[in-house]
């Protein structure tokens, strides 16, 4: 079995992936401001969104991963620290 990640790995990798976060939603909105919402031009503003939908998807995985992995560090806001960047997609588990 791997080890998993250690928890300034988890943490590297939550910051990462809050950047990721942040420019896809600052693109999105460019492209939301410049194109029309219905149509061809609309389709990457679409994409970007449901990219944002996994990457939530992938954030989400893996603050119940580190918690898991680390259950005596306190690991509450490692990939949603307090600075407002909450779950906005809490995808549906699957087996």
């Amino acid at each position: 079995m791997n080890p998993g990640l250690t928890l300034k790995e988890h943490q590297d990798l939550a910051l990462a992936l809050s950047g990721v976060r942040r420019e896809l939603q600052q693109r999105s909105a460019q492209l939301a401001a410049a194109y029309p919402h219905a149509g061809p031009e609309a389709v990457p503003e679409h994409l970007l969104i449901e990219a944002l939908r996994i990457l939530e998807s992938v954030r989400y995985e893996l603050d119940a991963i580190v918690g898991r992995e680390h259950p005596d560090d306190d690991t509450r806001e490692v990939y949603y620290p307090g600075d407002g960047q909450g779950a906005t997609w809490r995808p549906a588990r699957q087996s």
